[in-house]
């Protein structure tokens, strides 16, 4: 038993003289439990809804309350009649447009069914099943208390007075693959480009090579650009090679531009391959580069960049935090290109907060390894 205590003492020794070990021991648990307890949220309130209302009447008026006064809807613009609605949807003004036509009153007030549409961007195939589904409610809320105000109660479950017809464009099937296919694709680019860079660099740490290039007419700068030029030709083939399976298997086709796609693809590997420099420069050792790479290009980009849940729905806090990880950006632009046909024309604040994050990061890993070379 002393021989046991003995190297368990060793042990703890050895990761306590070890800050990171031992920061990522005890930080990663409660980072992911906080991750999971609040990010793990399937529930979709707060959605973003714009109304055309071109009745313009006290029982259009009555149908919108009904949407905006439930925590699941707010009202984020009015659009006159002639409005542009896919562009609406396209630029992500809103993610549901309610549209009233006119003679909405007047139809109910004779007794005929009174139309009502619903617009949906279907991109987001989790969220626009369950705004489907909500609003469908709402609608059929709506539709019993007008009932009761002009018929007997005997026929409330017989009578239907609104007639609501809900679409989604982009993917009118709303099937799951058209909107995770694209999250995959920012989720395996992200891990795949941090991890093999990083663990590149702390390779040469490990077998003392890194200091053997150091002392030849390299200079840093073309050391590094040397050691991340064929990990972002490789990812960019790779990328190529996933459009071609999800095309085959899953029946995902960009409907946009594919220089647009390739380029964002090439600014957000640069934010990706900086960053996997940057753990680099404080790892000492492959084992701790990819813990540290793992768990920072995984989790952010599962939880925290709309792959699977909605950032709406989450407490105000993440939603903030949600705002310095790139998968954000890159997802929504993503999207955009593969799934609504979009340039990139819409999408302008979030290549500016791409370019940004790969300046930065490319920046601070590029001063560090420099640093430690001169």
């Amino acid at each position: 038993m002393r021989k046991v205590l003995a190297v368990a003492l060793k042990e703890m020794r050895q990761a306590s003289r070890d800050p990171l070990t031992l920061a990522l021991l005890l930080g990663i648990p409660a980072a992911m439990l906080l991750l999971y307890g609040y990010a793990l949220n399937f529930d979709v309130r707060h959605v973003a809804l714009a109304v055309q209302d071109r009745d313009g009447s006290a029982g259009s008026r009555e149908l919108i309350a009904s949407f905006t006064n439930s925590t699941y809807f707010d009202r984020a613009a009015d659009l006159p009649a002639g409005s542009n609605l896919d562009g609406v949807l396209e630029r992500r003004l809103a993610r549901a447009v309610l549209v009233i036509p006119e003679n909405y009153a007047r139809d109910l007030d004779e007794g005929r069914r009174a139309r009502v549409q619903l617009l949906l961007d279907g991109a987001d195939a989790n969220t626009a099943t369950t705004v489907l589904g909500t609003s469908s409610a709402v609608v059929a809320d709506a539709n019993t208390a007008i009932l009761r105000k002009a018929l007997p109660d005997q026929q409330l479950r017989t009578s239907r007075v609104i007639d609501y017809e809900p679409r989604a464009w982009y993917n009118p099937e709303l099937k799951s693959t058209q909107f995770l296919v694209p999250g995959l694709i920012g989720f395996i680019l992200m891990l795949t480009s941090v991890l093999s860079t990083a663990l590149s660099v702390v390779r040469e740490k490990e077998r003392g090579t890194m200091e053997q290039l150091r002392v030849t007419s390299l200079r840093p700068a073309e050391l590094i650009l040397g050691k991340t030029l064929p990990y972002l030709g490789i990812a960019l083939v790779a990328m190529g090679i996933i459009l071609l399976v999800a095309r085959a298997l899953f029946a995902v086709q960009v409907r946009g531009p594919l220089l647009d796609l390739f380029a964002t693809t090439l600014l957000y590997l640069f934010g990706a391959l900086g960053f996997g420099l940057l753990i680099s420069s404080f790892a000492d050792s492959q084992a701790i580069a990819f813990q540290v790479g793992s768990v920072f290009a995984t989790l952010p980009a599962i939880f925290l960049s709309g792959f699977i849940f909605p950032i709406r729905s989450m407490p105000r806090l993440l939603q903030w935090l949600t705002y310095a990880f790139p998968t954000r950006y890159f997802l929504v632009i993503l999207r955009g290109i593969i799934l609504k046909g979009a340039s990139l024309a819409p999408y302008r604040r979030d290549l500016l907060f791409l370019t940004i994050y790969a300046g930065v990061i490319f920046g601070l890993a590029w001063f560090r390894l420099t640093r430690k070379a001169d």
